[in-house]
């Protein structure tokens, strides 16, 4: 007789949880941004994802209020825009919180904001950090592609010239010409017999 066994929770998981959700107010509302995906367009989404939807005097502004330890002029540039991008997903997130959720009060919104801080600084921090360098990759990409069809489109208009094409016939000519005597010699030379002196006959013994 087989017994069910009741699965145990996964740790890990149970962790996840409880950073991305706060029990408030009699309901879980999500910290994590990404789960409420299904309640909005992709404007929205991709606005939420692509750092740099927000203006730089909002973000400036709210500098000190997620990271009051930061000392934001000895940052390097590679540091400063990752923590910059991360208090912008402070920000949208907050606002997709508000917006899912009207009916939370100042004194609650603060205290998700409060878990926030605590939970999500370094999940936002690395979300950016992949964003960027995805950034990166692309306008490399571009770049490369930019150059190439720039370096294409030049020799293009080069060749089209006239100057161009009256410098280029006689090199084709001579090009025709080099050609065409190599063959015809190639062509004597497989046509030539090869004469083979007969071999010398030993006397028998």
């Amino acid at each position: 007789m087989t017994q069910a066994v009741a699965a145990e929770p996964d740790p890990q998981l149970q962790r996840r949880l409880q950073q991305d959700t706060i029990f408030i107010g009699g309901k879980t509302v999500y910290l994590n941004p990404f789960l409420y995906w299904r309640r909005f367009d992709a404007n929205t989404d991709r606005w939420l994802r692509e750092p740099g939807q927000l203006p730089e005097e909002q973000i400036a502004a709210n500098r000190l209020r997620f990271y009051p330890e930061l000392d934001w002029d000895s940052l390097e540039p590679a540091d400063r825009a990752i923590h910059e991008g991360a208090v912008e997903m402070f920000v949208k997130s907050l606002e997709l919180i508000t917006t899912f959720n009207p009916e939370l009060t100042p004194g609650q919104l603060l205290e998700v904001e409060r878990k926030m801080a605590i939970t999500k600084k370094k999940a936002f921090e690395r979300w950016v950090e992949r964003a960027l360098q995805r950034r990166q990759k692309l306008s490399l990409r571009e770049r490369r592609r930019f150059d190439r069809d720039r370096f294409l489109r030049g020799w293009g208009e080069w060749l089209a010239l006239d100057t161009t094409r009256q410098a280029l016939l006689p090199l084709s000519l001579a090009l025709v010409l080099v050609g065409s005597a190599g063959w015809w010699l190639g062509s004597q030379n497989f046509c030539r017999k090869i004469l083979v002196a007969p071999a010398v006959q030993r006397p028998s013994p």
